[in-house]
């Protein structure tokens, strides 16, 4: 296999193997972005290597959502961007004949083994920052196009006439539906590993390192994906351009982020038509040149308004466009399209982002926006209440109770996005409390990756202090969550606080 990430080879392949032999599959997969996106590699893999399947989302993966699965009738289950963790459960089903595992995450894995579980982790690859679990999925689907491929044209020579050779591809092997080799070998897939990559947060210092770069790579070669310097900027594709600065608070330039009029006026400056029509244009919209007064401008004033310079530095990165996408949709960024398909998942509606990411451009996607409408809405509302109410600063972090006024689907969302609002700082990590059910507290964390360059790893802190006050948690390093009983929130923060403080000393 001529795959990305050759560590992880040999291992994808016995999985794909595995796959290939099972009379039917069992798809069960986590519910965000990055759940999404490798549910949609997989199951596009799946069907294309003609192995039928069925896929369940779950939004946690705890003994009860095994269970269920294990008392299905399926002999072999793929779970994606989840399953490493859960992994003494899953054990467990094995040894009783409930099923075959076959695994492609990327978060810590449980003390157990298992024979089909493909996790960077395993081979030495930072399952944070390297790869997600759309990337382990898409190396798995590439492993599967080869070990598909390979069957069928051992078919093929034993065949007096091949139904798969297309008269106008000069020989090559191409899939039943006639698309080119980018489809056959699952190159293609590489859009949703990008977007799933970003979608968890793994572009770090404004780029995709390591196995996700190796994809991206891919994914340029098979013309999915394109690749640029732009600002960093959340909205340039369907923002206008006074909203894309106001709400530009990544980097706080002073009379600009978080202030219209500051924004309206920043413009207005500008000697350049940024009006169509009478309506504000967008980033997209613009041409190189008036994209390049525009950056210019946004420098100086940062410049003049004392703004470090390494923080302006991070007011450009790089972009990942997928080009099939029309420009100004949600689609045709990365950033923006991992943020509908979370709007669908944080809404119970996985489903729906499934469908955009298998290509329903009519229903699903119409669908998907409502709920990003009001995810939106709820995320504004829930930033107001935090930023109104305040949070209580520890030592070495700062936390909020939101109670039942956020849903705990969002509450970690709101969290990170509030991080440098007035009294909530960007040098501590952030926790937030919702309720989960009568019984459990969710709590979501989030750090930034200055502080993970500095020695924060949240997964380590939300999974010791959750199961010192008999919870259990995990994630990564920047972004983590547990599950807690209700009444053990003191002791909870105040074990985290020390892990935290041992982290950053």
């Amino acid at each position: 296999m001529a795959g990305p990430v050759p560590e992880l080879e040999d291992r994808a392949t016995r999985c794909a193997t595995r796959l290939s032999d099972a009379d039917r599959v069992l798809l069960a997969s986590h519910i965000d972005a990055d759940g999404l996106t490798s549910a949609a590699i997989a199951a596009s893999a799946l069907e294309r290597a003609e192995i039928p399947f069925e896929t369940v989302f779950e939004k946690q993966l705890d003994e009860t959502a095994i269970a269920d699965i294990a008392a299905t009738d399926y002999e072999t289950v793929l779970f994606t961007d989840f399953g490493s963790g859960q992994l003494d459960i899953i054990g467990e089903h094995e040894e009783n004949g409930d099923f075959t595992p076959v695994i492609a995450d990327h978060h810590q894995p449980a003390d157990r083994e298992t024979e089909y579980h493909l996790n960077p982790l395993l081979f030495g690859i930072n399952g944070a920052s390297e790869l997600s679990g759309a990337g382990a999925s898409y190396v798995l689907a590439r492993a599967l196009a080869e070990v598909w491929n390979g069957e069928r044209r051992s078919t093929e020579e034993t065949s007096a006439e091949s139904e798969w050779m297309d008269p106008r591809s000069d020989g090559g092997i191409v899939t039943a539906s006639g698309t080119n080799d980018a489809r056959a070998d699952n190159r293609d897939l590489a859009a949703l590993a990008v977007v799933g990559a970003v979608g968890d947060m793994q572009a770090s210092s404004g780029e995709l390192h390591g196995a996700n770069a190796k994809i991206v790579e891919e994914g340029v070669e098979a013309g999915v994906v394109e690749t640029g310097t732009d600002l960093a900027l959340y909205g340039k594709q369907t923002r206008p351009l006074p909203k894309l600065f106001e709400y530009a608070t990544d980097v706080h330039i002073p009379g600009i982020s978080n202030n219209e009029g500051g924004a309206l006026r920043f413009l207005d400056g500008l000697d350049l038509d940024l009006k169509r029509d009478g309506e504000w244009r967008r980033w997209s919209g613009l041409s190189n040149d008036e994209k390049q007064t525009v950056a210019s401008a946004l420098v100086q004033r940062a410049v003049s308004k004392g703004v470090p310079a390494s923080k302006i530095d991070q007011l450009v990165s790089t972009a990942y466009v997928l080009p099939a996408e029309p420009v100004g949709t949600e689609l045709r960024d990365a950033s923006e399209f991992s943020t509908l398909l979370n709007a669908t998942a944080r809404y119970e509606r996985a489903d729906v982002g499934l469908g955009v990411c298998l290509g329903d451009r009519g229903d699903a996607l119409e669908r998907a926006r409502k709920l990003l409408r009001d995810h939106r809405r709820n995320l504004s509302n829930g930033i107001d209440l935090v930023t109104r109410e305040g949070v209580t600063h520890e030592d070495h972090l700062q936390w909020f109770d939101a109670g039942d006024e956020i849903r705990e689907t969002i509450v970690g969302i709101v969290a990170g996005m509030a991080m440098g609002n007035e009294g909530i700082s960007r040098s501590k990590p952030i926790l937030a409390f919702a309720e989960k059910n009568e019984d459990e507290l969710k709590v979501s964390s989030r750090g930034t990756h200055n502080l993970v360059r500095e020695g924060l790893d949240l997964s380590v802190v939300m999974g010791e202090a959750s199961r010192a006050v008999g919870g259990d948690g995990g994630g990564h390093d920047v972004a983590a969550g547990a599950t807690v009983p209700k009444g053990e929130e003191s002791a909870f923060i105040e074990r985290a606080d020390e892990i935290v403080g041992e982290q950053l000393s």
